[in-house]
């Protein structure tokens, strides 16, 4: 018998309500959850081209969702 180690709870703050787009809420949701990411890890987590990547990123970015550190995009506070 093995015993269950318990998951760590992790919070993710609610989508933005202005967010429409499926591709955009998907990429802020993964940065949120996981503190960050480049676009080369977004396109390959998210099966997504980098070019729709950097678009969505571009327009979280212009709305002051998200922000970019050096290399990576994450959720702006």
């Amino acid at each position: 018998m093995t015993s269950q180690k318990p998951h760590p709870t992790t919070r993710i703050d609610p989508v933005p309500d202005d967010l429409e787009s499926a591709r955009a809420k998907l990429v802020y949701i993964y940065l949120d959850a996981a503190d960050g990411a480049t676009a080369e890890e977004l396109g390959e987590i998210l099966a997504m081209k980098k070019i729709n990547i950097l678009s969505v990123l571009n327009s979280l970015s212009s709305a002051g969702y998200v922000e970019r550190l050096d290399a990576e995009y994450v959720v702006a506070n």
